[in-house]
């Protein structure tokens, strides 16, 4: 596996300029999986902040949520409701390279940091737009959020109970998956740039993004007119041991057969009514029980070992700290520590494949950055100073915002 790069210089986006005007998940997560390879990603909130600050646990006023998606990110405070401010912004936006926002159609406009205008001016300029349901249609101003998408993509009704009832997947899937095709979608753009110099709007939604993510599970709809709230094979479920619980599955004849002599259950592999998969959902309720009364009888250490001396598909279930002691979790560095004021380093993940490997910087309180960033990107000091005055820009010190 090759070693990914540490020095920030040769990361693939060194030297591209980020604007990230986007708020909550989806823009802010695409922004900083692009800080991750290399680019200067600039976040710019209002006075009160981008409302993902305030949602879910805290720290030092700052959520998880923000820290996980605006690490390493320079922050810069603008009231864009005055006018020196939405100024200075659309001045922003065309010194960027590319820009972020995740605004509801015709904001971004309003503010004068819509694409049609940029562009004209910034031929070369990539400009992201994520919205919940689209720049129009019916739809278009419908507010969304994540469990409002998870309801209305399908997203709920494919983690239904066997029963029928339909759930709310336990993550923000529906944001997180529009973060990564947006990120994708703008190294396609990117790219290119590089090729042409021809820049792009890259336009996505949520309820695109969830339904590309369940293409599968739509297309198999399709064909039966109907889903089916159960697993696909038999075996396949989780068992409690007689100290944690473990997953095991077996998905063919082979992975049934090695199961078997994992579990030294040579009735099973005799039992001819066990020898296709679809003999064995036939059996499931069956083949669970057996397995279940059989495993409770033994810790997990000792199952582990059997099944993975046959090679059987099965895991531990774990929570985070038991991520967080996983061997292989350790060896790739899964798990890295962030120092973000108010406490003791966290435990953050890495978005999956990066190419470089920045050292990790804390998630900025707002307006943090705001002389610094302004002064690099050519902004009179003077002006810089009447702004801070009249109101129109913050200045953060010590984590704490100061005029």
């Amino acid at each position: 596996m090759p070693t990914p790069l540490t020095d920030v210089s040769s990361g693939p986006y060194s030297g591209l300029r980020v604007l990230d005007l986007s708020q909550g998940i989806a823009g802010p997560y695409c922004a900083q999986m692009l800080w991750q390879q290399g680019a200067d990603v600039v976040k710019v909130e209002p006075p009160d902040g981008d409302w993902g600050r305030h949602v879910g646990v805290l720290r030092d006023d700052q959520s998880a949520l923000s820290i996980a998606y605006n690490a390493g990110k320079r922050g810069v405070c603008v009231d864009a409701r005055q006018p020196q401010g939405k100024v200075l912004l659309a001045d922003m936006a065309r010194r960027a390279d590319l820009v972020i926002q995740n605004f509801r159609p015709g904001v971004a406009e309003r503010m004068g940091v819509g694409y049609d205008s940029l562009a004209a001016r910034c031929p070369g300029l990539v400009y992201v737009s994520i919205s919940g349901y689209g720049p129009d249609g019916p739809y278009a101003n419908a507010p969304a959020s994540d469990s409002v998408m998870q309801a209305d993509s399908g997203l709920m009704f494919a983690n239904q109970t066997p029963a029928g009832e339909p759930r709310r997947i336990g993550l923000l899937m529906a944001d997180i998956a529009t973060a990564l095709y947006a990120v994708q979608a703008a190294s396609a753009a990117l790219y290119q740039v590089a090729r042409s110099g021809r820049g792009q709007h890259v336009q996505l939604n949520l309820l695109q993004a969830c339904a590309a993510l369940q293409v599968n599970d739509i297309l198999a709809y399709g064909i039966a007119g109907q889903r089916e709230a159960v697993a696909v094979s038999a075996p396949n479920g989780v068992f409690d041991t007689a100290d944690a619980r473990l997953s095991v599955l077996a998905l063919n004849n082979d992975q049934f057969a090695r199961l078997c002599r994992a579990l030294e259950r040579t009735d099973w592999l005799a039992d001819p009514a066990l020898s296709t998969n679809a003999g064995r959902m036939a059996q499931r309720d069956r083949l669970h029980r057996e397995m279940a009364e059989q495993l409770a009888r033994r810790p997990a250490e000792h199952w582990a070992q059997r099944l993975a001396r046959e090679d059987v598909l099965h895991a531990y279930v774990r929570d985070y700290d038991g991520l967080a002691a996983h061997p292989q979790a350790a060896h790739l560095g899964l798990l890295e520590p962030l120092a973000q004021p108010g406490g003791q380093p966290l435990p953050y993940a890495r978005a999956a494949g990066a190419l470089s490997r920045r050292p990790l910087t804390a998630a900025p309180a707002v307006g943090e950055h705001t002389v610094d960033v302004l002064t690099e990107w050519g902004v009179a000091p003077a002006d810089i100073q009447a702004m801070l005055h009249a109101g129109v820009l913050r200045q953060a010190e010590c984590g704490k915002e100061a005029r």
